[in-house]
């Protein structure tokens, strides 16, 4: 194996172009925290480096951008009674995400084929966001008895109307087209253009913007047909809580809306009370940055609760399928089921 295949995340420089890329393509590029701690250590070399213009952020691998973030390490912190190494994995990669998102430099992000949960966190606060036909981006939180995290609540909370209600909670895919027209994504780009962009990125010369070279490859995706469904979408998730939106959704006619009926039936209640929650909060708020201590705060809470657990259990290591929710049933659902993560006042800060 050379150093280069050994190495879960390649950094290097082209030109004035700082590139950083993802290197564990047979986990589609999920994020642990020695890629966590390597990024953010090049992002912050090249901060004040007068050579390097703009950096980019790709991953290696046909299948995807990443995959998200190591969730199994997660479960083997909380079952081992390791509260502080959750805090500390989460401290680490929210930090990460506020340097994307506050950057003093254009970063441009490949989201080429799958990227979730951890990948929008890298990729969904870059200056210049790119996606491909092959691209699948999702906040699947929720699949696993949680709720979206990594600025993702900031995304959701700024989709056109109550989109981000309808993927937080489902934690449903969108394609390139999608992500584009619900401002996940800047630009549409053919995956077979990919290489000869990157090079005209490492190579510009003054004063094109990257914003500027990626328009001479950018291609108008067609209308995602989610902004045609956006009618009874829009009625079932601007419900106040939960059982309201699962009660509209029985209401509807519409296929899809069975659909998500299904997929939230599945799901665990208290996971899409918060998330319900957190969407709507981060929707008041002003910058990425104070979504991130939403988002802590109700990740820290997750950490003292068993769905999450026992989601993880249940997708990724006993792999069943089965999970026992706690409560059981969305109908089971107290009042005001999201305030207790909301309110939850973390042992250690986020941002010191």
């Amino acid at each position: 194996m050379t150093d280069a295949e050994a190495a879960t995340v390649l950094i290097r420089t082209e030109n004035s172009l700082g590139r950083i890329t993802l290197n564990r393509p047979r986990a589609i590029n999920a994020l642990n925290q020695d890629m966590i701690a390597r990024i953010t250590e090049a992002l912050h070399a090249w901060t004040c480096d007068a050579d390097i213009d703009t950096v980019l952020i790709d991953g290696e691998g046909e299948r995807g951008f990443c995959a998200g973030g190591d969730v199994r390490a997660l479960y083997d912190h909380i079952v081992g009674g390791n509260p502080g190494g959750i805090a500390e994995f989460f401290r680490a990669e929210y930090a990460m995400n506020a340097l994307i998102a506050e950057y003093p430099k254009p970063i441009v992000v490949f989201a080429d084929g799958i990227t979730m949960g951890g990948g929008i966190g890298l990729a969904g606060h870059a200056a210049v966001r790119i996606v491909t036909e092959r691209s699948r981006l999702a906040m699947p939180e929720t699949r696993i008895g949680f709720t979206p995290d990594v600025g993702g609540t900031w995304l959701l909370g700024r989709a056109p109307g109550r989109l981000g209600e309808y993927f937080g909670l489902t934690g449903q895919s969108m394609t390139g087209a999608d992500a584009v027209q619900l401002g996940f994504a800047d630009h549409y780009v053919p995956s077979d253009r990919l290489d000869a962009l990157r090079e005209a990125l490492a190579w510009r010369a003054d004063p094109p913007t990257p914003s500027g070279i990626v328009l001479l490859f950018d291609e108008t995706p067609e209308t995602s047909p989610l902004l045609a469904a956006r009618s009874w979408i829009d009625e079932a998730f601007s419900a106040d809580t939960v059982g309201e939106v699962v009660s509209r959704l029985q209401g509807s006619q519409e296929p899809d809306a069975a659909a998500a009926l299904a997929v939230m039936q599945e799901l665990a209640p208290t996971g899409l009370a918060v998330t319900l929650d957190a969407v709507r909060e981060a929707r008041r708020m002003h910058s990425v940055r104070e979504a991130l201590e939403g988002e802590y705060r109700r990740i820290m809470w997750f950490g003292t609760q068993p769905d999450m657990v026992e989601g993880i259990r249940a997708q990724l290591i006993d792999k069943d399928r089965n999970p026992h929710w706690n409560p059981a049933t969305i109908a089971d659902l107290p009042e005001d089921a999201g305030a207790g993560a909301r309110e939850f006042v973390p042992v250690v800060p986020l941002f010191e």
